[in-house]
């Protein structure tokens, strides 16, 4: 199902673009997973929340990739990336494109995510304040999409903490089912921490993210609400990896075949 990325180092081509498309990637697949659940969700307001939540996703997205477009210099824009790349060019965390499974897995998977975004937007908003030089280019474009999505992933962080305590400290129902997709997402989370090349060569280049520090600080900020939640945090065992690397399970496929359909029917369409 899932591919482990090996260690062996690689050359990147355009790492600033590589790095800028991996955010972009995470944020439209969740996205695209979240809105699944439009006219599904389990109450009217909840089933609201997850839309808008979704569109605040599939918008930092769009910035993102138009970002990374810019940074290609190839004439693909944010149009292009999203709806005429393979599964292979994604760059998404495999936590991203898992299917949305029920309430309290979807809910699950986005405290995990919101709670990384935050931390990782709180860094990036700092990126051209602390490299000055680097103010017209990465750095600059990264800080100022980091500034605006961060007051959006504060709100989503502190909806969906409020769901996690609501569902593990709940019926006896909504605990299994919060506890099993807790034990179920666990692998997937440490490849949302993990540095390589591409991330060293944005260092390079005025982005430096203090990822160990955005882990000790997101594994404490998880710990205290699944504390509250009543849940057990599972024990740190193999982890699932690959999908900075394009080795995808084989969902992503599936999703992308729904998602671009309507635009690889009709290149070139204006709406």
């Amino acid at each position: 199902m899932t591919a482990v990325a090996g260690t062996r180092r690689r050359a990147v081509e355009n790492p600033a673009f590589e790095f800028v498309v991996r955010l972009g990637d995470d944020r439209l697949v969740l996205g695209h997973r979240l809105s699944e659940w439009c006219g599904h969700g389990p109450i009217l307001e909840e089933d609201i929340a997850l839309a808008n939540i979704a569109l605040d996703l599939i918008g930092h997205s769009t910035s993102l990739l138009r970002l990374a477009g810019e940074l290609e210099a190839k004439d693909r824009d944010e149009d292009a990336l999203a709806y005429f790349r393979e599964g292979v060019e994604y760059r998404n965390a495999l936590l991203c494109e898992l299917p949305k499974g029920d309430f309290g897995f979807t809910i699950m998977r986005q405290f995990l995510f919101d709670a990384h975004s935050v931390l990782l937007w709180e860094a990036l908003t700092r990126a051209a304040v602390d490299n000055p030089a680097n103010a017209p280019s990465l750095a600059a474009g990264l800080s100022a999409i980091a500034a605006k999505a961060l007051k959006e992933d504060k709100y989503h962080l502190r909806h969906t903490s409020e769901w996690v305590v609501r569902l593990g400290d709940g019926t006896d129902e909504s605990h299994a089912r919060a506890q099993s997709a807790l034990d179920a997402l666990w692998p997937y989370t440490a490849e949302l921490f993990d540095v390589d090349e591409v991330d060293q060569a944005a260092a390079g280049a005025g982005v430096a993210v203090d990822m160990p520090a955005i882990r000790s600080r997101w594994d404490a900020m998880v710990s205290e609400t699944l504390a509250r939640a009543t849940l057990t945090r599972p024990a740190d065992g193999p982890v699932q990896r690959g999908g900075r690397r394009g080795r995808h399970t084989e969902h992503l496929g599936h999703m992308l075949t729904e998602m671009q359909i309507v635009a690889r029917s009709h290149p070139g369409a204006k709406w």
